[in-house]
C-alpha cells in the first residue's frame, strides 16, 4: 500500500474580516437591482440575514494589506450598496478562482419545498422567507403547499428531479397509484415537463382520477380523441417500461459478446476460415470489434 499523503487545505480555515476598500474585484458585474433580479435577491438576502457564504480572497502580491477577490463579486457590490463597512472572508492559498462556484447544483422545486417547510418548522415566518428571497409571500405559500395531495412514493421518485410546479399540479389530479406510474414514466423518459405530465394525465382512465365523478377535460382535445389517446399512451407507456427493464441486460450481453468476438478475431485460423467461407459474417464481426463505443451498436 502506498504511503498516505496529507490533503492540502485550499484556504485558511480561520478566515479574516476585511474592510470593503481592501478588497479588489477582478471583474465588473451588473449591480443594478432593476436590471439584475439575481443581484436584487442578493441585496434583499444580505439585508435580512447577512452574508451566508463568505467571500474568497487572495493576498495581493505587490500591494500590502490588499486582497484580490476570487469569488463573491455580487455579494461585495451588495454589501457596498447596503453601506456595510466590512465582511468576513476566507483567504485562499492559491491565486485560482476557477474552482469556486464553477459547478452549480440547482435546487429542484421539491427540494425547495422541503427547505421552506424546514425553515417554517424552525420558526421563520413566511413573510421573512419571502423578504429574504425577494419574492411575494403568496409564492412562498404556493411552494409550501406544492406537495399537497401527492403521495410520498411519487415524491421520493421525483425529489431530485426538476419536476416543475405545473408537473406536480397535473399529478395532483390523479390517484396515488397513477401518480407513481406517472413518476416512473417520467423517469424512464427523462422528461419532467408540465406538457408531458399533461399528456400522461390525458392518457389516464376516468377511474384513476382523484375525482372520478368529475369529467376529465383537456383543452383542445375532443372526448373521442381522448379515449383513443388513453389506449395508445397506455400501450406506449408499457412498452417504454419493458424496454427500460431489458436495456441493462441487453447491454451486458452485448459487452460480453463483443469481448468474445475480439478474442475470437485474434485467432488467425478462425479469421482465415471465415474470410474463405463466410466473408459477409466476418465483415459484420469486424465492425463490432472495431466499434470504439457501444453507443454506436446499441
Amino acid at each position: 500500500m502506498s504511503e498516505s499523503r496529507d490533503v492540502r487545505v485550499a484556504f485558511d480555515v480561520n478566515g479574516i474580516r476585511l474592510t470593503l476598500d481592501r478588497i479588489l474585484p477582478l471583474k465588473s458585474v451588473e449591480s443594478d437591482p432593476k436590471k439584475s433580479p439575481t443581484f436584487a435577491r442578493i441585496v434583499k438576502s444580505i439585508a435580512e440575514i447577512g452574508v451566508i457564504e463568505p467571500l474568497i480572497v487572495y493576498p495581493h502580491k505587490s500591494q500590502k494589506g490588499m486582497y484580490l477577490l476570487l469569488d463573491g463579486h455580487l455579494r461585495l457590490n451588495a454589501l457596498k450598496r447596503l453601506g456595510k463597512p466590512d465582511v468576513f472572508c476566507l483567504v485562499s492559498t492559491e491565486d485560482e478562482a476557477y474552482t469556486y462556484n464553477h459547478k452549480v447544483s440547482r435546487v429542484t422545486p421539491i427540494q425547495e419545498h422541503f427547505m421552506i417547510m424546514r425553515a417554517i418548522e424552525l420558526g421563520v415566518s413566511e413573510e421573512r422567507i419571502a423578504a429574504t428571497l425577494d419574492i411575494d409571500v403568496a409564492r412562498i405559500r404556493q411552494k409550501r403547499d406544492l406537495l399537497t395531495g401527492i403521495c410520498p412514493e411519487a415524491v421520493a421518485l421525483l425529489k431530485e428531479k426538476d419536476a416543475s410546479p405545473g408537473t406536480i399540479r397535473e399529478m395532483r389530479k390523479v390517484k396515488p397509484m397513477r401518480q407513481i406510474e406517472m413518476a416512473e414514466l417520467m423517469l424512464a423518459s427523462a422528461n419532467f415537463t408540465a406538457s408531458y405530465a399533461k399528456c400522461l394525465f390525458a392518457a389516464t382512465s376516468q377511474e384513476q382520477l382523484s375525482d372520478p365523478e368529475k369529467a376529465k377535460e383537456v383543452k383542445g382535445i375532443k372526448p373521442e380523441d381522448m379515449a383513443r389517446m388513453e389506449k395508445e399512451l397506455d400501450l406506449l407507456g408499457r412498452d417504454f417500461k419493458m424496454i427500460e427493464q431489458g436495456h441493462g441486460r441487453n447491454v451486458l450481453n452485448l459487452v460480453l459478446a463483443v469481448a468474445y468476438l475480439r478474442k475470437l478475431m485474434d485467432n488467425g485460423g478462425v479469421v482465415r476460415f471465415l474470410s474463405q467461407r463466410y466473408a459477409d459474417i466476418l465483415a459484420e464481426f469486424q465492425k463490432l470489434v472495431d466499434t470504439a463505443s457501444l453507443e454506436a451498436t446499441v
